[in-house]
């Protein structure tokens, strides 16, 4: 395993809790599939290049991989994206820990499915390790208080979108580690958007939510553009790049690093200050991410 490779998963994930807090409360005046799908077409058509030039790669595919990506893109590019975006769409990107904890979950999904699917065996340290960055993670974001989801004011219907995030992101992290096997992390990159794109296209068909693209306004263009170049088509060039190289186990550990991001920023935008016991869960995060991506993990 190069013992940098991590790093790029947790630069991507850091991006996505930039998305999460700085960029996408921006679009929620917009139907959440049309959000998910102007995204995605953006991306591909910004990545076409990367098509022509790896071309010739397309003949390495087997019919398990072009299954995998499907399923990525099924899961990690449309289900999963939707469910997190309409979670916190609910919320109004003011509650947020809700949401933000059942995605610790998502590392209990991806660990389960990459044992059973990928046959990854998983050593007791790795266990450890990958436990305290879930307490850490759950500490950084509630402190010592318990997270209420009876509010009355849609959270609980906020929390199930964001379980079958958790999920579908679990999910999406495993079949990428196969979906990458015989292909370059470059096209792996574009294979996730445009695939994305494809059951986007079926979905806004059927829901009618691309009649909405005239209510999108030239800030939100502007949004996607940014989207497209760092949380969307960057973060997953990025992720791709480091997954490539690490256990889809390691990976889901490294993903950790977006609530610390989302924490941080909502601390620096929002004046949400962090106790002394949320620092302590932010150290516990951050050490147990270093740690376990140095787990030697065997088939």
């Amino acid at each position: 395993m190069n013992k940098f490779a991590p790093l790029f998963v947790i630069v991507a994930a850091s991006l996505w809790g930039v998305d999460s807090i700085v960029l996408r409360p921006h679009l929620y005046t917009l139907p959440v599939p049309l959000v998910v799908f102007l995204e995605s077409l953006i991306v591909a058509i910004l990545l076409m290049p990367i098509l022509f030039k790896k071309f010739s790669d397309l003949k390495n595919l087997k019919g398990m991989d072009l299954l995998a990506f499907g399923g990525v893109a099924l899961f990690g590019g449309a289900i999963g994206t939707m469910a997190i975006t309409k979670a916190l769409f609910y919320v109004n990107y003011v509650n947020l820990s809700v949401v933000v904890l059942i995605q610790k979950l998502q590392p209990v999904f991806a660990l389960i499915l990459a044992s059973i699917l990928l046959k990854e065996r998983l050593p007791k340290t790795f266990f450890i390790w990958a436990g305290i960055a879930i307490v850490g993670a759950f500490l950084m974001t509630f402190g010592m208080k318990i997270p209420n989801i009876d509010t009355g004011d849609k959270t609980f219907v906020a929390s199930l979108f964001a379980l079958l995030a958790a999920f579908s992101f679990g999910f999406s992290t495993v079949l990428s580690k196969r979906a990458l096997k015989n292909v370059t992390y470059e096209l792996g990159t574009y294979l996730r958007f445009v695939i994305t794109t494809i059951f986007m296209i079926v979905i806004i068909g059927a829901t009618g939510d691309i009649s909405s693209i005239g209510e999108v306004t030239d800030i939100q263009w502007m949004i996607f553009l940014i989207i497209a170049f760092t949380s969307g088509g960057l973060a997953i060039f990025l992720y791709y790049y480091g997954l490539k190289r690490i256990s889809a186990s390691v990976a889901t550990i490294a993903e950790l690093s977006f609530p610390l991001t989302a924490i941080l920023l909502e601390y620096i935008i929002h004046d949400n200050i962090l106790d002394w016991v949320q620092w302590i869960g932010a150290i516990l995060l951050i050490y147990s991410i270093i740690q376990v991506s140095r787990v030697n993990l065997q088939k």
